[in-house]
C-alpha cells in the first residue's frame, strides 16, 4: 500500500509562486487569499503587517517605505528558497512602498500547504527572511520630531 506522501498533493507544486509584487498602491488581504488557494492544500497561513502608531516607545506620526531596485528579485530568490524547503502548494507575498498611515497595510505573505504545521511554519520563514533580507527600508518620523531608518 502507498504512503500518503506519495500523493501528488502531498508534494511541493511544481509552480507555487503565484504572486511577488512591490507596489505604491494599497494592499490586498482577499488578492493573496486567492492567490495562494490550491484544492491540494489543507492549510493556508496568511501574515498581514500593519503600520503601528508605536515604535520603541515612541508615538509614531508618519511612515514611509522605500525599497532598492533589486528587492522584488530577493523576494523571488526567498520564496524560491521557501518553497524548495517546504511542500508549498501556493506562495504569495507583496510589500507596499511610498508615504503609509497607521492601520495601512505594509506588507502581506500567505502561503499553502498540504497540512496546517508546513503551513504556518513556511509563512513564519518566508516573512522573517523577507524581514532580513529584502533591501526594503522604512523611514519613522515620530511625534517629538525625531526620524528613523530601519530596514535590511
Amino acid at each position: 500500500m502507498a504512503s500518503t506522501h506519495d500523493h501528488p498533493g502531498e508534494q511541493a507544486a511544481q509552480d507555487a509562486i503565484r504572486l511577488i509584487a512591490i507596489r505604491d498602491t494599497p494592499l490586498s488581504v482577499d488578492e493573496v487569499l486567492r492567490a495562494v488557494g490550491d484544492d491540494a492544500a489543507g492549510g493556508t497561513a496568511l501574515f498581514v503587517g500593519t503600520v503601528r502608531n508605536h515604535d520603541g516607545g515612541a508615538d509614531v506620526d508618519a511612515l514611509g517605505y522605500s525599497c532598492h531596485p533589486s528587492a522584488e528579485d530577493e523576494m523571488r530568490r526567498i520564496a524560491e528558497k521557501v518553497a524548495a524547503e517546504y511542500p508549498v502548494r501556493a506562495l504569495a507575498a507583496v510589500h507596499r512602498v511610498g508615504d503609509l498611515r497607521v492601520g495601512d497595510l505594509a506588507v502581506v505573505v500567505g502561503v499553502s500547504c498540504p497540512h496546517r504545521g508546513e503551513a504556518f511554519e513556511a509563512c513564519r520563514k518566508l516573512i522573517d527572511d523577507l524581514k532580513h533580507e529584502v533591501p526594503i527600508w522604512k523611514h519613522q518620523t515620530f511625534s517629538d520630531g525625531t526620524e528613523e531608518w530601519v530596514g535590511a
